[in-house]
């Protein structure tokens, strides 16, 4: 028996639920009396989820991260784990990797450390298959979880992220008002981030009656470190005969592994080759010349997402869907 199956039986929300455990006073005494008698019969014991909403609470917030080395998912937990601890709140970190299973062990063991909510940094945690989410479904009915810059419909999960879709759209459009029309998208991931990128690209050439090349849209199979992997990529299309005037990437290594290849083939950038990346990272001022990116406000979405944490084991009503919109910020890979 858990909370959620008492907000089920009585008819109420969690948040209703883990108000009357507190004893907060902002509960009509005919909810909290049907809420209280539910209780009651089922023989219910407040468990780990009781206890981060403030019933013997460890103040400590779980935090899931695929790949520590990734500069974006860094970053994130950088700022997450900062305004944790502005809040009063310690931070446990688990690295996963990609592989589902690992995922789901990690967090179970975070929820047998008794945290008090958990963090899950970036969209690669959401997979495509309904059911292989059930673990974080199952999860929420004992403790509140965040997801950045990810989207699942679940009571008690709680989603920050920033309109990719739009972003990428934007970014596109930019580059077609420019009369370019042989944009390369070059993407690296297929996660639900990855996608609404990739849609928003697409979307951008319907919209202006242009028609689809799926030649243009290459996915590149390398790690998110492998620079010189992008290079050769693109020299490779290049030597097939496919001819391209700008690079639009989903992340900023990407688009600096393009910076690379105008320079190997002599390609003058912006005026041969114009190149917009994605995330805004400190890339983008190492590329000469210093890189177009979509700034997607990370640090904007993790303070908000940890607002939004907090705000929930402090049992407050909080948003269980934000979203921010990115910004391309110019510089000179661009006219």
């Amino acid at each position: 028996m858990t909370i959620y199956d008492i907000s089920k039986q009585a008819g109420v929300s969690i948040a209703t639920v883990s108000r009357v455990l507190n004893g907060s006073a902002n509960v009509k005494p005919k909810t909290k009396k049907k809420v209280l008698e539910v209780i009651e019969q089922c023989g219910y014991t407040p468990n780990a989820f009781a206890r981060g909403l403030g019933l013997n609470s460890m103040n400590t917030v779980g935090i899931l991260c695929a790949d520590s080395s990734d500069l974006y998912l860094a970053k994130a937990v950088y700022y997450i784990e900062k305004n944790l601890r502005a809040g009063g709140y310690h931070a446990v970190l688990c690295c996963t990797g990609y592989d589902l299973e690992s995922k789901k062990a990690s967090l179970s063991l975070l929820l047998n450390q008794r945290v008090d909510s958990v963090i899950m940094v970036g969209s690669n945690f959401i997979e495509d298959e309904s059911g292989d989410n059930q673990y974080i479904r199952d999860a929420a009915e004992q403790v509140p979880i965040m997801l950045l810059n990810a989207d699942l419909d679940c009571s008690n999960v709680y989603c920050t992220m920033c309109d990719d879709f739009k972003s990428m759209h934007d970014a596109a459009v930019s580059l077609i008002n420019q009369e370019i029309t042989d944009i390369l998208y070059l993407y690296n991931s297929t996660s639900f981030s990855g996608k609404k990128k990739l849609l928003g690209y697409q979307s951008a050439y319907t919209m202006n009656n242009i028609p689809l090349n799926k030649q243009y849209q290459q996915f590149f199979a390398g790690t998110h470190e492998d620079i010189d992997g992008v290079c050769h990529f693109l020299n490779e299309l290049r030597r097939k005969g496919l001819e391209f005037h700008a690079v639009l990437a989903s992340e900023d290594m990407l688009a600096a592994g393009a910076i690379k290849y105008a320079r190997m083939n002599n390609l003058s950038v912006p005026d041969d080759l114009s190149v917009i990346g994605y995330n805004n990272s400190l890339l983008c001022t190492c590329c000469e010349p210093e890189l177009s990116s979509v700034d997607n406000h990370l640090e904007t979405l993790c303070s908000q997402l940890v607002k939004t944490c907090i705000g929930t084991l402090s049992n407050e009503e909080m948003p269980q869907k934000t979203i921010f919109s990115g910004e391309l910020v110019k510089r000179f890979s661009t006219k």
